[in-house]
C-alpha cells in the first residue's frame, strides 16, 4: 500500500493525486478510439478503456483511504474526512458485539430475578419453619418437672371396637381421635364429647385376588398428615389405604410392600409418607402424586416401628436384628445404632438430636444421634412377669422437644419419665394404672392429655390373653403447673 495516495499531516509541498480520468477530461485530451471528453467520468468509462496507468478504480481508492483513516484515527492523527453516511453505518462486527452485549445483559437480569426468587423462597421457608418450631417449642422445654398429677378422666368405648385397640392417631389440633382395632372398622371420635362421629369399613376397600384366602381385617397402624388432608392406615396386609379424615372416604390404595406393613408416619408439614414392613424395607410415597418414590434397604429382619419429624430423615427399629437406623434420605445414607439385647419393638424421636427406644428385653434406652451407643438405659423399666421374663415395651409416646416420655407394657400401668440427655439419665416420675396390653400411646400438642389404646391382646398377635383387661381407649389428664407458678 503506497502512502503517496494520501495527504499526511504536517507534510509540505505534497498534493493529492487526482483521478486520471477526471484529469483527462478537464485538460481536454482526446481519449482512445474517439471517446468524448466528460463521458468516461459520467458513465464510468463507457467511451473506451482507460490507459493502463489509469485503470485503478475509484472504489479501491476509497477502501484504501477508509482503512488508512481508521488506522490514523487510532493513532490520533488527522486524515481526510469522508461522508457522514458511511461513518454511521453499523458493521457486522459491531452488530455482533451489540447483540452479544444485549444477550449478556438479559442473562444477568434473569439471574438476578432467580436470585431474588430464591431469597424470597428461603425467607418464607425460614419463617414457616420458625413459626412451626415456635408452636411446638424450638428450645427444649422441661415440663416433666412441673407435672403435678395424672388421672384417668374418660373412657372411650364402642361396641364396634369390642376387640383389642391396636392403633390410634390424634389430629394436630387435638379435636379428633382416630382408632383402629382387630376388626374391620375405623372410628372417628370427638375428644370433647367422647362420641363417635363417623366410622368406615376398611374391609370393603381391601383389594385381594379371589384365589387368596380371606384373612381377618386388622388395623395395625394409623397416621395423619399435618394439614389433616390424608389419613394412612395399615390394614394387616402389604397394602396401605389412604383416606380423607374429614369425610372418612377412601381415596387410594398404595401397593408395593411384599409383607405386612407394621408402621406408618408422615413427615411433618408435608405429604411424604414413610412406611415400614416385615419385608425388611422402608418405602417412601408422595401423596401429592399418589405414587411410590423409592425403597430403603438395610435391616436384616422385619421393621417393627418408624418415626419422623420435619427433616427428610426417618428412624426405624429393625426388630430381631437389634438395630436402629436413621435414614438420611437426601444424602442416601444411613446411621446404625446398636444397644438392645433382644428385638426392638418401638422408637420415637424426642427432637432432631435425641430419640428413645424400647424392646422385648424390657429396657428403655435414650440415644443421641451423634453416638452409636445409648447414652442412658433403664433395664426392666416395667418389671418382670409371673414367668420371670421381662415385660417388653409395647408402646412409647413423647411430647416433641420436651423431656416428657410415656411408655407402656403389659404390667398393668403406663409410666411417665423425665429424660435428661445432658445428665445421661431417665427418671420415673409417675405411674398410671391401666390393665391390659398398651398397644398405643399419644400425647396432644402441649402434653396435657395422654390417649392410651388398651386391649386384652398384643396388637401383633395372640400369644396370651389378659381376661381382666378391657378393650377401650383411656384418656389421661396430665396436670402441669402453670408457667407463672413454676
Amino acid at each position: 500500500m503506497s502512502s503517496s495516495f494520501f495527504l499526511k499531516p504536517g507534510a509540505k509541498g505534497t498534493k493529492k493525486r487526482k483521478n486520471p480520468a477526471a484529469a483527462a477530461t478537464t485538460k481536454g485530451k482526446p481519449l482512445k478510439k474517439g471517446g468524448k471528453p466528460g463521458k468516461s467520468s459520467a458513465a464510468g468509462g463507457a467511451g473506451g478503456p482507460l490507459p493502463k496507468k489509469q485503470r485503478r478504480p475509484k472504489e479501491d481508492d476509497e477502501e484504501i483511504a477508509s482503512e488508512d483513516e481508521e488506522y490514523n484515527s487510532d493513532l490520533g492523527g488527522n486524515t481526510l474526512a469522508f461522508s457522514s453516511d458511511e461513518g454511521e453505518e453499523e458493521t457486522p462486527q459491531d452488530k455482533r458485539l451489540r447483540l452479544a452485549k444485549q444477550y449478556l445483559s438479559e442473562i444477568e437480569r434473569q439471574e438476578a430475578d432467580r436470585a431474588e426468587d430464591r431469597e424470597l423462597a428461603q425467607s418464607v421457608e425460614q419463617r414457616l419453619q420458625t413459626e412451626y418450631l415456635d408452636s411446638v417449642g424450638k428450645l427444649r422445654r422441661n415440663i416433666a418437672g412441673s407435672l403435678k398429677t395424672c388421672e384417668s378422666s374418660r373412657i372411650l368405648k364402642h361396641k364396634i371396637h369390642h376387640t383389642p385397640i391396636c392403633a390410634l392417631a390424634l389430629s394436630p389440633d387435638g379435636k379428633f381421635l382416630y382408632t383402629g382395632a382387630k376388626s374391620q372398622f375405623l372410628l372417628k371420635w370427638c375428644t370433647e364429647t367422647g362420641k363417635v362421629l363417623d366410622k368406615s369399613d376398611v374391609l370393603s376397600h381391601r383389594e385381594e385376588p379371589e384365589t387368596t384366602k380371606k384373612r381377618r381385617s386388622h388395623v395395625i397402624a394409623i397416621c395423619l398428615s399435618s394439614d389433616m388432608k390424608y389419613l394412612a392406615l395399615a390394614e394387616g396386609g402389604p397394602h396401605i389405604q389412604i383416606w380423607c379424615p374429614q369425610t372418612m372416604k377412601h381415596v387410594k390404595t398404595l401397593k408395593g410392600h411384599r409383607d405386612c406393613v407394621a408402621g406408618l408416619v408422615f413427615r411433618k408439614g408435608t405429604h411424604d409418607l414413610y412406611s415400614a414392613a416385615k419385608d425388611r424395607s422402608v418405602k417412601i410415597w408422595s401423596l401429592d402424586e399418589m405414587a411410590y418414590v423409592e425403597s430403603l434397604f438395610g435391616h436384616q429382619t422385619g421393621v417393627t416401628s418408624i418415626d419422623a419429624l420435619s427433616r427428610e430423615r426417618a428412624i426405624t427399629a429393625g426388630g430381631s436384628d437389634c438395630s436402629l437406623r436413621i435414614w438420611k434420605i437426601t444424602e442416601e445414607s444411613q446411621l446404625i445404632y446398636n444397644g438392645h439385647k433382644e428385638s426392638i419393638e418401638c422408637v420415637k424421636y424426642i427432637n432432631d438430636e435425641h430419640f428413645v427406644s424400647g424392646g422385648m428385653d424390657g429396657a428403655i434406652s435414650l440415644w443421641s444421634a451423634l453416638k452409636k451407643k445409648p447414652i442412658c438405659t433403664t433395664q426392666l423399666a416395667h418389671g418382670k412377669g409371673d414367668n420371670g421374663v421381662a415385660n417388653w415395651i409395647t408402646a412409647i409416646a413423647v411430647v416433641v422437644n420436651t423431656d416428657l416420655v410415656a411408655t407402656g407394657s403389659c404390667d398393668g400401668c403406663v409410666r411417665l419419665w423425665q429424660t435428661n440427655p445432658n445428665a445421661r439419665k431417665m427418671q420415673l416420675i409417675q405411674s398410671i394404672s391401666i390393665a391390659g396390653f398398651i398397644n398405643g400411646l399419644t400425647f396432644n400438642g402441649d402434653g396435657t392429655k395422654l390417649y392410651v389404646a388398651a386391649g386384652q391382646e398384643h396388637r401383633l398377635g395372640r400369644w396370651w390373653r389378659l381376661k381382666e383387661a378391657k378393650n377401650h381407649v383411656v384418656v389421661v389428664d396430665v396436670k402441669l403447673q402453670s408457667a407463672a407458678s413454676s
